[in-house]
């Protein structure tokens, strides 16, 4: 656990160079950027784990397919690096796993790197340590930002508040990053920002509505971990609203193909009947079978691990049986996002409930018994993630948006003419990153059921990083200057992590410069010299000839 010095946590204000409100992925990733670069900072976290989608969320990295070669910052690689090593180090491997180069410890489908959220939690604590004890970095956990003092364009201070003591801390530096789940620090600033469906005829996307829907927002997720230990019987109490979640069927555009509690599902891509199959005795997916939902974010496969380490198989939750939409969590009251909170995790309670009880079998038979909530793996006391997985955040209005245009296939073979072997996105002058990952919009609090279409290797534009006015509030999560639509490719965790280390790394040039990051965006030369100290840093700014996804 990152503890910082007595005397700072008595303290009720701090000062630093470098502010991090939030210490999820992207807030990680910011503060070790501000750091390298020599900067004081003091970073926040509202649980009690730092790295959101890869620890408090229960969401192993999703990423594209040349991972291991490019597309990521080297901050993220060595990162990845330090996960295999943690099991190389700790774990009972066999022989074959640790002399494996490229071991994925979970085998999951989802992800070469699907392991325990545990794990990441101790790399990324191992990469913050040294700042920490050498008093460069404060980490506050368990704070949320109540209140900001503004002057005019910028932000003066932000105070926070102890989710187990109530008591306040106030923070001031010259600069601030966001990196908050759901943009927490925009509405309190008074920074201009938007929500859900933007109107086709602000940002002419085709896959945009004609007027604007501002609360459909993508479904949001409390996950949970499970194992299952044949002949034993795990199963929980009956989820208050069972009775509900067993029996409902969403109210989708298209249609849903009946319940939600079911193996089967919309098709993502197509919208027809996807049949899916779920049995976590099968080790490895059957060629050419219904994909097994247990084996899709395993992190723990047994076979990995000496013979006795492991009882059975661990795996992530995370389906579209248990995405929440019938409601938000932002631009709500208190109360109706706490009401909402918690039927998300009476549904992820149900779905475990009806697996263990009614769920079809391979073999004809209803319920797996032995499967095991795994409290441990979640370090929660309800075995739930400590914070739902977000898809999608408040977002700046930003000096640059990414559009469908942009980084759409099919939309960029329309504007340019090329075929779809020939066609790339967008080139940014500004770029400051890459990534890759589909347009992929999760069911909608608006009723719409999945957006799922191909997208191309794209960049991170500066200009996406800026807001309109304020001055020295920054975006390093979700909540930068993309659209609806775009945040289905922005918004994973290789590009999460970039865009989190661009803007640490922006923020400690402008204290450094003394250039505002609009000046830095705007002036040619300016510009190529925070590029160069990017990619000096390990920063990918473009991308190889590679085809769409």
């Amino acid at each position: 656990m990152l503890a910082a010095p007595a005397s700072l946590w008595a303290a009720r204000e701090h000062v630093c160079d470098v502010a991090v409100i939030g210490g999820g992925t992207g807030g990680c990733a910011a503060a070790l950027a501000a750091l390298r670069n020599g900067m004081r900072v003091v970073m926040t976290e509202e649980t009690d784990w730092v790295g959101g989608q890869l620890t408090s969320q229960l969401v192993p990295p999703d990423e594209h397919p040349w991972i291991e070669s490019f597309g990521s910052t080297q901050l993220y690689r060595s990162y990845r690096n330090a996960v295999r090593d943690y099991y190389r180090a700790h774990y009972r491997l066999t022989a074959d796993a640790r002399a494996r180069l490229l071991l994925n410890p979970g085998d999951g489908n989802v992800s070469r790197l699907a392991h325990e959220p545990r794990v990441s939690l101790a790399v990324l604590e191992n990469l913050l340590a040294p700042y920490v004890s050498g008093g460069q970095l404060t980490v506050l956990l368990d704070h949320r930002p109540v209140r900001a003092d503004v002057n005019g364009d910028r932000v003066r201070a932000v105070a926070l508040k102890s989710t187990r003591s109530g008591a306040e801390r106030t923070i001031s530096a010259p600069y601030f990053i966001d990196a908050t789940e759901q943009g927490d620090l925009l509405p309190l600033t008074k920074t201009e920002y938007v929500t859900g469906f933007e109107a086709r005829s602000r940002t002419g996307e085709p896959h945009a509505p004609e007027k604007a829907q501002p609360a459909n927002i993508q479904s949001f997720t409390v996950c949970f971990a499970i194992d299952y230990v044949d002949g034993q019987d795990h199963t929980i109490d009956k989820p208050g609203e069972y009775a509900f979640w067993r029996d409902y069927v969403p109210a989708m555009k298209p249609a849903w193909p009946g319940k939600l509690l079911s193996w089967h599902m919309s098709n993502p891509q197509t919208l027809q009947v996807r049949n899916v199959s779920f049995d976590p005795t099968e080790g490895t997916s059957k060629p050419g079978g219904p994909l097994n939902l247990f084996l899709y974010r395993r992190i723990a496969n047994k076979r990995n691990h000496v013979a006795g380490a492991f009882q059975g198989d661990m795996s992530l939750i995370n389906w579209p049986q248990n995405d929440y939409w019938l409601g938000n969590l932002h631009e709500v009251s208190d109360a109706e996002a706490a009401r909402h909170l918690a039927r998300a995790k009476q549904l992820s309670l149900s779905l475990l409930y009806w697996m263990q009880t009614e769920a079809p079998r391979p073999d004809g038979g209803q319920g797996w018994k032995g499967l095991r909530l795994r409290h441990d793996a979640a370090g929660t006391e309800d075995g739930l993630a400590k914070y739902p997985y977000i898809r999608e955040s408040r977002r700046i209005e930003a000096e640059f948006t990414v559009v469908e245009e942009h980084v759409g296939a099919d939309a960029r073979m329309k504007k340019t003419g090329k075929a779809r072997d020939d066609v790339a996105a967008e080139p940014f002058a500004d770029s400051v990153g890459v990534g890759s990952y589909r347009i992929d919009l999760h069911p909608s609090s608006g009723g719409d059921n999945y957006i799922d279409i191909s997208s191309l290797p794209f960049q991170i534009p500066l200009g996406a990083l800026i807001p309109k006015r304020m001055e020295n509030l920054l975006p390093a999560s979700k909540n930068l200057g993309v659209t609806h639509i775009t945040n289905g490719c922005y918004r994973l965790h290789p590009v999460e992590w970039n865009i989190g280390e661009s803007a640490g790394a922006l923020a400690a040039h402008a204290v450094k410069t003394g250039h505002r990051p609009r000046k830095i965006r705007n002036d040619a030369g300016l510009l190529a010299g925070f590029q160069q100290s990017l990619t000096a840093q390990g920063v990918e700014l473009a991308w190889p000839r590679i085809s769409p996804r």
